[in-house]
């Protein structure tokens, strides 16, 4: 991964929202190089959002480009839960085919090394008994989508959920 601007933001168009709202909560397979690798849903630990001691940094989603050949900037893509809560990359970050981010909870510095982005916010974004998992691309359609449930989606109960493979 490289990481061109280190600007991390929420912001969406009103098109964008309008799109993002109108979509029913069930996986299915969509035509896109972007998709959920996995999700650490529930941090380890006794869960607490605050920003000096808190876990909201172990918690995360991973998004892998599924490309054999093609680089995907992820300029634009949203990622939303089943509340309505977002994360906009609104900087340039190019995934090379094979490559994957990790999109962490709190505050921390992007790294190229370390496959990282942080949400730049303490709140937790995943519910630890069950939440829909949203991809969008630039253009407002979904890349990828899964809803999970914790007695369902997670046999081992560790908190973490791979898709995709």
């Amino acid at each position: 991964m490289r990481i061109r601007l280190a600007v991390s933001a929420t912001v969406a168009t009103a098109g964008a929202l309008a799109v993002l709202t109108a979509a029913p909560a069930q996986a299915a397979e969509y035509d896109s190089a972007l998709k959920v690798r996995g999700i650490q849903y529930d941090a380890p630990g006794r869960d607490s959002n605050s920003c000096s001691t808190g876990n909201t940094d172990e918690e995360y989603l991973t998004i892998e480009n599924y490309s054999s050949s093609t680089t995907v900037n992820l300029k634009g893509y949203v990622v939303k839960d089943a509340a309505g809560n977002r994360f906009a990359f609104t900087a340039t970050h190019y995934l090379q085919p094979g490559d994957h981010v990790k999109l962490r909870g709190g505050h921390g510095t992007d790294s190229d090394g370390s496959n990282v982005v942080y949400r730049d916010n303490c709140n937790f974004l995943w519910n630890n008994d069950r939440d829909t998992i949203y991809l969008y691309k630039p253009s407002g359609s979904r890349a990828d989508v899964h809803s999970y449930t914790k007695s369902g989606s997670d046999p081992d109960g560790n908190g973490y959920i791979t898709y995709h493979g």
